[in-house]
């Protein structure tokens, strides 16, 4: 059955023709006896208006390819027509049940028969024996079959078999709706059928709980169309019937009426204990098994069945099933659940009636917005957001809800989104909270007041910030209000003026809303793929960059001006002009603003020494001066030029300061200043360049991170001068020393610290600042100047390469900073430089060392030992392979923990490429399996292992490995240890049944819940007899059979599925404060 309720049929009229072909997905016809006469006028009707070269056909010819075709499909049998394509199985129902009414006995074998066929057994029943055949006996005779495997299965083509299982349905819809005004009552015909079906539904093969369970569930439903129409038609007979008796007229006419209603409730009676006995002998026991396709299918058909017929199902002793599988350990299950309950939450004629269901499952309910599996989680907080709406749920048990907004699926994170905009933005589901009547302004003021209530509890981490704004963007029309939102920031009445938090949180939103409004992420994507977007998005990007402009064109200057004093407002605010048309400043004769938009950018980069304040001016003027045109392009570039003399001439001061014994924070400043304008920019030094390889030579006691800086800058101006002279046709001896003399200089200060390596440990720690820095420009400035790139060319004297002390020395530095473990003392470093932490890392040394090695700047340790192998001296080679083999174990030692999951792409991308070395010059290599590339196979996931050697199998599928068996002894060595350390227990744990598998949830761990697990039920009587939901409800309900068929693993319950060894970074966030400060906005 489909996850979601089928479409209602369409209420245009069609022929009997057409309604066979086009059928919908519930297969119900509770409206046949209404449309019987429509219908065939409709079908005389399209047969007058054929096309009349269709009616000059020849008679003769034409009514013998009728009778043939009619012929052909009376000797169809009921399994084969339902095996096609369905078409037919009106006109073979109606033809059967005529069959009915001449010979019972023959059309109920003939019915029985297509019922085990169904199943996939071959098992016919005589006419004969009908009356005299037992049940039990048949089915065991048919499980005996299922053990010889004499059973066709259906499941080898999923698409076969969902059209198989469609007809089947349609089969016995249609069957129930011809039957109803005859056998459907009879005591015989249906009361068999149900007793097989039924039967059949509790064997142990899976194939025919399966089919039995979807036809027994396809016949309740449609029992409750046929039921539905006898009410409605007991209904309008009682309505006469009151009518007469108000005459007072006691005539034949109230004794028909009076019998005619007492047979039609008689007839809905037997329709509700057919209903009932389906329901205690196939779903009672179906709902809990082993399989979780039949599961799902026993919650979906009630969620049907609750919805369609509330007069019977509406009660607590059917809704505690849809309960008690919200912890079903399928995820299918689950959401199946979910959305049956969605459903019956949105009627609200129900919800009276859920008042005690709703008071014993809506913490579950609660609880599945945080499941393992995302599209359950994404139901639940729809199903939580219905709950809400009836206000069925306090504020107080929200808390857990509101954490999730910084969750890392965006699935998950924009659907508790639309729950925090209708609840606590909107404040759609209070009635009683008193709404914002004035203008479409007045409110988005309200709304965006509401939300920065939501952003102060985020306001001391901007990143967390942009979650919440993510999240909410799609609903909050308030946050593309761009003229709400400056006149809020701009506003001069202290009553209507902003504190300080809700200013920044405010600005923030303002960038935040205007990087969505033209299509960029604020928050990471999980696939790391550049957004595709359509014709219509794009205009509707420029359209939005247009309004942006507009409104921004004559406030921005004011926003600069007031809030520039502010470090935590600057960079945002900044930062919003690279997403304006500056074309449309011209258009508008708004020049004069758009320089003192330059004017103030380049006030407020001499006014901050913060990197995000830092790279957001640059950024900001760096796009006037080459998106701008005419004079505003001239007037920008002229900008950026006195930009770049008052910061030269700002660092002249303060060098001379430091020679003069002055305080060095002014250089610092100034020297990051330089260094994030040289990120994008190239400054001419050659006035200073020599100044700051002064500082270095004169004061070796400086501060680590001047030096730091010194360094960066002098190696980003001889990288800049590299690329202009790499770029010219032309270079002249002059520019060429330069460059040397700048590149000699730098490694000269780099390999002094090679040399002294104590000058890099602070206080007794390796993990410096400054460690890291040195590390990355050597390996960058080896790469760059490498003696093979300029061999041959007129720049060869540009060619360097390290000798093999240095490269030792360097190694030497590099190993304590690859060392994963963290200490109190390198946490503390870490958090003082915390502006810079992502370019100070073991990820960068990382880096620069895999640089050095695709590149071919040093010498690798495989070669060196090739080279020690050919030359016959096994001392020096046993050394090398050894050497190799640590090398190995330390790099691979780096991905250990969340590693191993965040970089499996990069690990396995490095297992294949060491496999295609190794064969590369086979067998002569192969020893670089053994020693380089099992360190990064044991990194891997099981699955992946497997891959990884079944590939290496496959390599030598057409070699004779045993001509040289020596050389090929690594080879083996390699895949024994596989088998023998990674793949020995992968006999046990066998792939999953697909009821386990769900999409696994990333983003910070799951907070565990002191709960007990709840499981299906438990052994006491499930039956009808159970009026309401009591305590024992949700004690342990478990399935024997269930039980002893799952792996150990699987065993837990899902009540809180937590995502045990797979968490990514957690997002530090005070999630007691979130949850209690976002309750009381």
């Amino acid at each position: 059955m489909e996850d979601e309720p089928a479409a209602p049929e369409p209420t245009t009229r069609r022929s009997k023709r057409t309604r066979a072909e086009v059928r919908p997905a519930d297969f119900t016809r509770s409206d046949k006896i209404e449309d019987e006469l429509e219908d065939e006028r409709e079908e005389s009707s399209d047969e007058f208006q054929e096309p009349r070269r269709k009616a000059k056909r020849n008679k003769a010819t034409e009514g013998v390819s009728t009778s043939a075709a009619a012929g052909r499909k009376a000797d169809l049998s009921l399994i084969e027509v339902i095996k096609g394509n369905g078409k037919e199985i009106p006109d073979v129902v109606k033809r059967w049940a005529e069959h009915y009414e001449r010979n019972p006995k023959s059309a109920m074998a003939e019915l029985l028969t297509m019922l085990f066929e169904a199943c996939g057994a071959k098992h016919t029943i005589r006419e004969e024996d009908v009356d005299e055949t037992d049940v039990d006996d048949v089915v065991v005779a048919l499980v005996n079959k299922a053990k010889k495997g004499e059973v066709e299965d259906y499941h080898s083509s999923k698409r076969d078999f969902k059209n198989f299982k469609d007809n089947l349905l349609y089969f016995w819809d249609n069957l129930v709706s011809e039957c109803q005004n005859g056998p459907l009552f009879d005591q015989s015909l249906f009361d068999r059928c149900l007793d097989y079906i039924i039967a059949l539904s509790c064997t142990p093969p899976r194939s025919y709980r399966q089919i039995a369970s979807l036809m027994g569930l396809q016949l309740v439903t449609s029992f409750i169309n046929v039921t539905k129409m006898l009410g409605s038609r007991r209904d309008t007979t009682q309505r006469q019937l009151d009518a007469e008796k108000n005459k007072k007229n006691d005539g034949p006419r109230v004794e028909s009426l009076m019998v005619r209603l007492s047979t039609t409730h008689e007839k809905i009676t037997t329709m509700e204990e057919m209903m009932r006995k389906i329901f205690i002998g196939l779903f009672v026991h179906r709902y809990r098994d082993i399989d979780p396709d039949i599961r799902m299918s026993c919650i979906e058909s009630l969620g049907v069945w609750v919805l369609s017929y509330p007069s019977l199902f509406l009660q607590d002793v059917y809704l505690k099933y849809l309960g008690w599988t919200l912890n079903d350990k399928s995820a299918g299950v689950r959401k199946a659940s979910v959305l049956a309950l969605q459903n019956l939450y949105d009627v609200d004629d129900s919800v009276p009636s859920l008042n005690l269901f709703t008071d014993r499952f809506y913490k579950r309910m609660l609880e599945l917005a945080d499941d393992i599996d995302i599209p359950v989680a994404v139901c639940a907080i729809g199903l939580v957001k219905q709950l809400l709406r009836h206000q069925l749920v306090p504020d107080e048990e929200l808390g857990s809800l509101y954490d999730l907004l910084i969750d890392d699926p965006p699935d998950v994170r924009r659907a508790i989104g639309a729950l925090v905009y209708d609840h606590l933005i909107a404040q759609k589901f209070n009635d009683s909270q008193s709404r914002s009547t004035g203008s479409d302004s007045d409110s988005s003021e309200v709304h965006i007041n509401r939300m920065l209530q939501i952003l102060k509890e985020f306001s001391a981490d901007p990143i967390l910030s942009s979650y919440v704004i993510d999240d909410v963007w799609d609903y909050m029309v308030a946050m593309k209000d761009w003229n709400c939102i400056i006149g809020m920031l701009l506003a001069d009445n202290p009553s209507a003026e902003l504190d300080e938090l809700d200013a920044t949180s405010l600005i923030r939103l303002l960038f935040a809303s205007i990087r969505k409004a033209v299509g960029e992420r604020i928050v990471p994507a999980t696939d790391n793929r550049n957004p595709h977007h359509t014709k219509a998005q794009k205009e509707m990007f420029e359209n939005n960059k247009r309004n942006i402009t507009f409104a921004m064109m004559k406030n921005y200057p004011k926003l600069l001006r007031k809030f520039m004093p502010d470090k935590d407002k600057v960079a945002p605010l900044v930062e919003i002009v690279v997403h304006m048309n500056i074309e449309l400043i011209s258009l508008k004769r708004q020049e004069q603003n758009f320089k003192l938009i330059l004017q103030l950018m380049n006030e407020a980069f001499f006014k901050h020494g913060e990197k995000d304040n830092l790279r957001a001016c640059v950024k900001a003027i760096k796009f006037c001066s080459t998106e701008s045109q005419g004079a505003l392009q001239d007037f920008a570039q002229n900008q950026v030029k006195v930009l770049e003399d008052d910061l030269v001439a700002k660092l002249k001061s303060a060098i001379k300061d430091v020679v003069n014994g002055g305080d060095e924070y002014s250089l610092l400043v100034n020297l990051k200043r330089l260094y994030e304008l040289q990120l994008l920019h190239k400054v001419p030094l050659d006035s200073l360049y020599q100044d700051l390889v002064h500082i270095l030579r004169s004061f070796r006691n400086i501060d680590d991170e001047v030096v730091a800086f010194l360094l960066l800058n002098m190696f980003l101006n001889v990288s800049w001068c590299l690329h202009s002279i790499s770029s010219s046709e032309t270079v002249s001896e002059m520019s060429l020393s330069s460059l040397l003399g700048k590149r000699d200089a730098l490694l000269e200060e780099l390999q002094y610290f090679l040399n002294n390596p104590f000058k890099l440990h602070d206080d007794g720690r390796s993990k410096t600042q400054l460690a890291y820095r040195v590390c990355g420009m050597l390996a960058d400035l080896w790469c760059l100047f490498k003696r093979t790139k300029f061999a041959s060319t007129n720049l060869e004297i540009l060619g360097y390469s390290p000798h093999g002390s240095i490269i030792e020395k360097y190694w030497r530095i590099c190993e304590p900073l690859l060392d994963v473990s963290v200490t109190a003392d390198d946490a503390e470093d870490e958090e003082e430089n915390k502006e810079y932490v992502e370019e100070n890392n073991a990820d960068t040394v990382m880096f620069a060392l895999a640089r050095l090695v695709a590149t071919d700047s040093v010498p690798k340790a495989y070669q060196r030992y090739l080279i020690a192998v050919s030359s016959g001296n096994d001392d020096q080679s046993s050394k090398t392979f050894q050497e190799c083999k640590d090398l190995a174990a330390r790099l691979s030692g780096m991905y250990v923990g969340v590693a191993r999951v965040k970089y499996k792409a990069e690990i396995l991308n490095i297992v294949k490429e060491g496999i295609n070395y190794a064969f590369s010059h086979a067998p002569k290599q192969l020893s670089f399996l053994d020693g380089v590339v099992l360190h990064f196979v044991s990194k891997l996931p099981v699955p992946e292992i497997l891959d990884i050697m079944r590939g290496v199998e496959r390599k030598t599928e057409n070699v004779k490995t045993d001509e040289d068996p020596s050389g090929w002894r690594a080879y083996y060595m390699f895949l024994d240890t596989i088998r023998e350390k990674y793949l020995k227990n992968e006999a046990v744990k066998v792939a999953d049944v697909k009821e386990g598998t769900s999409v696994r949830r990333r983003g910070r761990p799951r907070k565990q819940q002191n709960l007990k697990g709840k499981r299906l039920f438990d052994e006491q009587s499930s039956g009808e007899e159970e009026d309401t939901i009591d305590e024992s409800d949700l004690d342990a309900r478990v399935d024997d059979k269930q039980e002893e068929d799952e792996p150990e693993e699987d065993k837990r319950g899902q009540t809180r599925t937590v995502d045990g060894g797979q968490a990514t970074e957690e997002l530090a966030t005070p999630k007691t404060s979130v949850s209690k400060r976002l309750n009381q906005a």
